[in-house]
């Protein structure tokens, strides 16, 4: 049913998103899907913010961050699950919305943050992926 799965991780939320990928490996497993685990590193939005940083700091904040997801599935991956690691950079929904189109996944797992009022029932990224997401989703709390 499910040939490709994109799995978002939080990094910055690790310990949370444990349940989410073992959900995410647990589908791959019953289906014999390839998942494609990734996270996102937020752009500064106003190239005014980024002139703030050292030069070549996002490309080092892209580097740590793919080797600490590499760390991470190496933990919670087993190794007969077919997977692939992304980086992406920029808006957090829309890089999501982005690779779930270009790996042509199935189904998008991610995690909603426990609400704040504003979120109401889910967070502000999960809402928007579930929103205007052409396939399937599946929102692990």
């Amino acid at each position: 049913m499910y040939k490709d799965i994109l799995v978002s991780i939080d990094l910055g939320h690790a310990d949370d998103e444990v349940r989410t990928l073992e959900t995410a490996v647990d589908y791959a497993r019953t289906f014999g899907s390839r998942l494609h685990v990734m996270t996102v590193v937020p752009d500064y939005g106003m190239s005014i913010v980024g002139g703030f940083f050292p030069k070549g700091h996002e490309q080092e904040a892209i580097q740590h961050t793919n080797e600490a997801l590499h760390d991470f599935t190496k933990k919670h991956v087993p190794a007969e699950i077919k997977h692939r690691h992304i980086v992406g950079h920029g808006s957090i929904y829309r890089e999501i919305l982005r690779y779930a189109d270009k790996v042509k996944a199935d189904l998008i797992v991610l995690s909603a943050a426990r609400p704040s009022p504003e979120d109401y029932l889910i967070g502000p990224n999960a809402a928007r992926v579930v929103r205007h997401a052409s396939i399937s989703v599946l929102v692990v709390r």
